[in-house]
């Protein structure tokens, strides 16, 4: 992938909210009694940023990407998308949803994966041919496109996800941990290519993880999440360089950012019914 443009325009435009919560909150009724996922989250997510959610395991960081999603429906507060109700927003298939596994189908080449949600959207033959090959480009994938994803290694089969998230050229991707089954390796060479990725389509992403250094390398805004019932406990914007190569992560800067994280998430346990 190219380099990172550094003259680009700043994230954070006077423009209305891609994504805003005001006072959300999620309760799931279960045989055991009531389960708070999320509690009073206001959050607001700029046009073309990339945030990261972080917290312990149960905090409702990926409850969240679902409410956005339209997956989860609150009982509580608002959110909107693009100005419009996360109902909304998916019938007008406003966002691409990049899961944990790649979710590949097997039986499928890797260019008819990434076709799979073009076809179900009505696109022309020409159309989608022309889309693969330009979101196969974005993820340096190009030449493996009659490949099967038994064929590739698991950030290739990762990196065909988000090509199939990005397929539709949706304005927010949103990425539940995406590279947290890979190794440390394959991590941080995915972690470059996604910057590159986001520098060049200028998408908002919205990002799940549970690694710090992940989370500050990638961010332009970290929110940080207490133990359930998720809230909010930081958001923090990052003064790092939009241009980031991997030794960044050596700095003072980056380290300094990196300790507010920690502290969030050890301040956020006194939460914790």
């Amino acid at each position: 992938m190219n380099a990172i443009a550094s003259d680009m325009k700043p994230a954070t435009e006077t423009l209305s909210p891609v994504v805003e919560a005001r006072g959300l909150g999620l309760t799931f009724h279960t045989n055991d009694g009531p389960v708070n996922a999320l509690s009073d989250v206001n959050l607001a997510i700029g046009k073309g940023e990339f945030v990261s959610f972080i917290g312990p395991s149960g905090c409702g960081k990926t409850t969240f990407l679902r409410v956005i999603a339209d997956l989860e429906q609150p009982t509580a507060g608002t959110i909107t998308v693009n100005g419009m109700t996360p109902g909304e927003a998916r019938e007008k298939r406003a966002y691409g949803y990049v899961f944990q596994a790649a979710g590949l189908f097997p039986w499928r080449t890797i260019q008819r994966n990434v076709a799979l949600p073009l076809e179900i959207m009505g696109y022309s033959q020409a159309e989608r041919r022309e889309r693969i090959r330009r979101t196969l480009e974005l993820v340096n994938l190009t030449g493996f496109e009659k490949k099967y994803p038994w064929q590739l290694s698991g950030g290739m089969q990762q990196r065909a996800s988000i090509a199939r998230a990005l397929a539709f050229d949706a304005d927010l991707l949103l990425m539940d941990e995406p590279f947290g089954a890979l190794d440390e390796i394959v991590r941080d060479h995915l972690n470059e290519q996604l910057l590159q990725l986001w520098a060049r389509t200028t998408k908002t992403i919205c990002f799940v993880t549970h690694s710090i250094p992940e989370a500050v390398y990638l961010s332009t805004k970290i929110v940080v999440m207490s133990p359930r019932p998720g809230r909010v406990t930081d958001v923090i914007d990052s003064t790092l360089p939009r241009e980031r190569p991997l030794d960044i992560r050596e700095t003072p800067e980056f380290l300094a950012i990196a300790a507010r994280v920690r502290d969030g998430l050890r301040a956020g346990h006194s939460y914790e019914d």
